[in-house]
C-alpha cells in the first residue's frame, strides 16, 4: 500500500480550481491504495455541482463498478424509492461514496463486497474532501458507518446515532442513517419497518 502520509496524493496533481469532471478523471488513475488496481473503474459522485444536499454512501458495489455510476444497483433502487417518498428529486442531489473503487473478493465467478480498511478509506478522503469543496452542500446525509466515519472523523455507531445531526469542524451538518444495503439484508417485514423510519 502506498505510504499516504509521506507521498504526494493523486488529487494533489489536479489543480485546486478543478471541477468535478477533472476530479473524476484523476480518480480513475488513483492508486494511493490497492483497491483501484482491481476495480473496473472509479465511481465518482454525480449531481449538480451546487446541490444543497449531498448523500454519501460507503463504496460502490459490483453494479456500480461495472456501470461507473453511484447507486445504480439494488441499494440504489431502494435509495431512489426513499428519495421519491421524501420528495427529493435525484437530479437535485449530489450522490457519491466515501470510497471511490469497489473492494471485493472472488467467490467462484462472483465478486463479493468486502469492507475497505481504514487506511483505504483515509486514502480516498482526498476525493471526498475535494467534492465537498466544490459542491458546498448545506447538509450531508451519511449512509452507513464508513461514510459517517469518513465525514466526521471518528467511529460512529449508526444504530445508536441514526437520525442525529453531527456538526463537523467546518460547520457542515451530517445526518447519520443506515446504508440502503443494510435494509436489503434483513427480512422483508423488517425492511419495511426500517424503511419507514
Amino acid at each position: 500500500m502506498a505510504d499516504i502520509a509521506s507521498s504526494e496524493r493523486a488529487s494533489d496533481r489536479i489543480p485546486p480550481d478543478a471541477g468535478i469532471a477533472q476530479l473524476r478523471e484523476g480518480a480513475q488513475l488513483c492508486r494511493d491504495c490497492p483497491i483501484g488496481q482491481h476495480a473496473t473503474q472509479a465511481v465518482f459522485g454525480e449531481g449538480p455541482a451546487a446541490a444543497r444536499l449531498m448523500l454519501v454512501g460507503e463504496q460502490p458495489g459490483d453494479r456500480e463498478d461495472l456501470a461507473g455510476h453511484p447507486f445504480v444497483g439494488p441499494s440504489g433502487h431502494l435509495l431512489d424509492k426513499a428519495m421519491q417518498e421524501l420528495g427529493w428529486p435525484r437530479d437535485s442531489i449530489y450522490v457519491t461514496n466515501a470510497v471511490k473503487h469497489f473492494k471485493f473478493e472472488l467467490r467462484g465467478k462472483r465478486r463479493m463486497h468486502k469492507s475497505p480498511a481504514q487506511q483505504e478509506i483515509e486514502a480516498c478522503l482526498q476525493w471526498l474532501d475535494r467534492e465537498l469543496d466544490i459542491v458546498r452542500p448545506a447538509a450531508i446525509v451519511a449512509l452507513g458507518a464508513i461514510a459517517a466515519r469518513a465525514l466526521v472523523d471518528r467511529p460512529v455507531g449508526v444504530m445508536r446515532e441514526r437520525g442525529n445531526w453531527i456538526k463537523r469542524t467546518d460547520g457542515l451538518r451530517v445526518l447519520i442513517t443506515l446504508h440502503p444495503s443494510a435494509l436489503l439484508r434483513g427480512h422483508a417485514q423488517e425492511r419495511e419497518a426500517a424503511f419507514a423510519k
